[in-house]
């Protein structure tokens, strides 16, 4: 379905930081139980149209969950665009409780020996590969290794960007746009977080889509505090009002910014993904101004529990 993609970050490991994540699984999260899991909400979604799909090197498994079921649906990679982040190892081996998910770690050598996992475990190259998390502390654009290991990538055809995290989600996307125009950089992909809550970003992200960028937009439902589980009163006030659920409301309002190429569905329920794909034919209605002060809302988000 055009406009709105499928992400894989709550599917391919037990824990995540979406509200209600652990009650969508019950007892059912053994590797096998998510594999099926996944399988079931790509069968979903490739049924309704949706076309692209999102996955991690620390989203667990959820690269070899996306290569097994390319591998059992010949035929189907050549009509979708996969894209996949690189920068943070998986640490949790498996557990909800562990002290430590994933460690961040963006130089040449972690860059080199994921992109080779990543081949191994989706059979092939995505089409879209980006740095994860690339934030204002982060080394990866004053490294010059590294930036020319990106261009070799992006050279051989693949799509290479950066994920954007954190309040100044601007500055940094502001930052990249002004090294690839001066040849510096070979960014022509975002990631970014834009939601009612957290839209900060907006004006930088118009910015590289009028330059050509292609832009996603994550983190629609701001982890789940935009749906039905959430805390935002307003919100959901509006939502009763326009007679949709929250989450259709929300992603309803990232598909109506002009810079949005697609908008993440971060469903790990065939019923989720259902519902978030009603926001294709939703119209958007005016809303309050809901927007939190960025390093508030960023605070919050890094204080939710994995679940």
């Amino acid at each position: 379905m055009r406009g709105i993609g499928l992400g894989l970050a709550a599917l391919g490991r037990p824990g995540y930081i979406t509200l209600g994540h652990g009650g969508d699984f019950g007892d059912g999260a053994t590797v096998d139980d998510l594999r099926e899991r996944a399988h079931a909400v790509l069968d979903a979604a490739w049924a309704a149209g949706v076309r692209y799909v999102d996955a991690a090197r620390s989203y667990g498994l959820a690269e070899r969950f996306l290569g097994e079921w390319l591998a059992a649906h010949p035929g189907r990679r050549d009509e979708l665009t996969v894209g996949s982040k690189w920068g943070y190892t998986y640490t949790a081996d498996w557990r909800i409780d562990a002290d430590v998910h994933e460690v961040k770690d963006h130089s040449v050598a972690t860059f080199e020996r994921q992109w080779q996992e990543t081949l191994d475990a989706l059979g092939g190259p995505p089409d879209v590969y980006v740095v994860h998390s690339l934030t204002s502390d982060s080394p990866a654009l004053d490294d010059a290794g590294l930036l020319a290991a990106l261009t070799a990538l992006a050279d051989d055809g693949v799509a290479v960007g950066f994920s954007a995290s954190g309040p100044n989600q601007g500055a940094v996307i502001d930052r990249a746009l002004a090294m690839t125009t001066a040849g510096l950089a070979p960014f022509r992909a975002v990631q970014a977080t834009w939601n009612v809550l957290e839209p900060s970003a907006g004006p930088a992200l118009a910015r590289v889509h009028d330059a050509g960028w292609f832009v996603v937009v994550k983190e629609a439902v701001a982890n789940g505090r935009l749906t039905g589980r959430g805390d935002v009163t307003g919100f959901r006030a509006a939502a009763g009002a326009a007679g949709v659920a929250p989450d259709v409301l929300a992603l309803a309002a990232v598909l109506d910014q002009p810079f949005t190429d697609v908008a993440l569905s971060g469903a790990t329920t065939v019923d989720q993904l259902r519902s978030n794909l009603r926001a294709t034919a939703t119209a958007p209605v005016a809303l309050p101004d809901l927007a939190e002060d960025p390093k508030a809302y960023w605070a919050t988000r890094s204080g939710l529990g994995w679940s």
